[in-house]
């Protein structure tokens, strides 16, 4: 069976006589005190890796994009260029009683606990015991034949303390880890809390947009059943077709059919935001029932520079605080291939009354204790392989991570400036669409147009009038998308967070 290490103890009692070889012990510990205190850690030093970063973004619009300092307040709390006071109402319950901000927040502190751990490592570990005994034995019989029992009793206490010297940096290096992670986590917390920022954000606008959506097939809805009368009329009269009724009823029955699917849309965001909030599904019904408008999206958006997104995206920042924390142990694996050198010591006390138990006999024991990795089929190396490929992963990771933000806020741009220009054909078009619609009526009335003609008319506008309705959401939510690209909002805390 292969042997990990070799324990070499070097322990032995010292008594108070033998003042020549406590003088002796006393400096082979000041000197292996020395050597940990002095010693260098094994394994790679953590660098930060360098990462191209483009100078621009490629998708920069001519206007209505300042380049601004990353720090811009417009961007720390970029909900509040919406003006919806009902929003930020919202916003402030999410931070307060979302779950999963409780448990990125519940992470931080046990990577706050395990940092703390890994620092009592480098401290010696101290601890005390204490027992008591009594013993009766029947040895002897008197003079009468009487049994004569003997009564003992025994006390004992002391004290004893072990120290391992961190001679080659394995308990830096795990620190090291520690604290990476502790950092890694504290970003984990940021980056919830940019995603819930923007996911309350886009389920209110959904909530508003399908609210949108519902008046325009409604207002549809009343304008072709009032047609439907008129054509109904008209055929009772002889003036127009059967075909002409059916086609009418056709054409108030598929807009009629669409409320429906607005109806499911509105309570699913309604759904959705009463769970980002804490709360049970439909809680917010109604606060929500009443209609309001979309809320408009800013001219201008501020955005920094592409390096302001590797400072300001705490994504980013947690996949290289774990790449840090993967170095470390790198090191940790290394330090394993090391001998150990642990200091250990003990004072006891032995008396047959406990009042007598300080002033009884006292052994006091010092020693070193040596650890020698001798032979382990190789498991050590091959652990610092395992340590070493990790590191590549997160090495790779980080890098992806940096690219996925860049792509992100690149789409996001584009798709900010691109919803804009089609919001400006669609306004023009449903206003084309409303006169050709009139228009179109007015004709069939006065028999220069056959019903067809009305029909077509009227399922452009409703088609118009929906995208149109579509594209005011989209241009809200794409702006809450790019300042959620940018990492806009990470440096908000709810009050139940900002614990140390």
């Amino acid at each position: 069976m292969p042997r990990t290490h070799s324990q070499l103890p070097l322990s032995a009692p010292l008594a108070a006589e033998r003042s020549g070889a406590a003088g002796l012990f006393r400096s082979v510990v000041a000197g292996a005190v020395a050597l940990a205190l002095t010693g260098c850690a094994v394994g790679p030093d953590y660098r930060p890796p360098k990462t191209v970063t483009p100078d621009e973004w490629h998708q920069l619009p001519q206007t209505g994009v300042r380049v601004e300092s990353a720090d811009a307040p417009l961007l720390a709390a970029w909900w509040t260029t919406l003006n919806d006071p009902q929003l930020n109402e919202f916003i402030e319950r999410a931070l307060a009683d979302n779950k999963t901000v409780k448990q990125a927040y519940a992470r931080v502190v046990q990577a706050r606990a395990q940092r703390a751990v890994a620092g009592a490592g480098f401290w010696p570990n101290i601890g005390s015991s204490t027992s008591a005994s009594r013993t009766k034995s029947q040895s002897s019989f008197n003079e009468r034949g009487e049994a004569v029992s003997m009564v003992g009793e025994n006390y004992s206490g002391g004290l004893s303390a072990s120290w391992e010297l961190d001679l080659f940096g394995g308990q830096r290096r795990s620190y090291e880890a520690a604290a990476a992670q502790l950092a890694a986590r504290e970003a984990d917390l940021r980056d919830v809390l940019v995603v819930l920022l923007g996911d309350v954000a886009l389920s209110y606008v959904g909530v508003r947009t399908a609210q949108s959506r519902l008046d325009f097939a409604e207002r549809n809805l009343e304008a072709q059943r009032e047609a439907l009368d008129i054509t109904r009329w008209r055929a009772t009269a002889g003036l127009t077709t059967v075909l002409d009724v059916e086609s009418a009823n056709t054409n108030y029955q598929q807009t009629r059919s669409q409320i429906p699917l607005l109806e499911s849309s509105l309570v699913q965001n309604m759904n959705r935001l009463s769970v980002l909030t804490g709360q049970t599904p439909g809680a917010l019904e109604a606060s929500l029932q009443q209609r309001k408008p979309i809320p408009v999206a800013p001219v201008d958006v501020v955005a920094g520079v592409p390096a302001d997104v590797l400072r300001r995206r705490p994504d980013i920042r947690s996949a290289e605080r774990q790449l840090a924390a993967q170095t470390a142990q790198v090191g940790v694996a290394t330090a394993a291939l090391y001998p150990s050198l642990s200091l250990n010591g003990s004072i006891s006390w032995q008396a047959l009354k406990a009042s007598d138990l300080l002033d009884g006999n006292r052994l006091e024991r010092n020693g070193l204790t040596l650890s020698l990795p001798i032979f382990n089929g190789g498991a050590l190396r091959q652990n610092i392989n395992v340590q070493n490929a990790l590191l590549d992963q997160a090495l790779a990771s980080y890098e992806s991570v940096v690219l996925a933000a860049y792509e992100e806020v690149e789409n996001a741009l584009n798709a900010w400036t691109s919803e804009q220009r089609r919001h400006e054909s669609l306004l023009e078009a449903v206003g084309s669409a409303r006169r050709a619609a009139e228009l179109a009526l007015v004709q069939y009335n006065s028999g220069l147009v056959d019903f067809q003609t009305v029909l077509t008319a009227d399922r452009q506008l409703i088609s118009l009038e929906d995208s149109l309705a579509v594209s005011d959401g989209e241009m809200t939510s794409n702006l809450i998308r790019l300042y959620k690209a940018l990492g806009g909002g990470w440096s908000v805390f709810p009050a139940a967070t900002t614990g140390s």
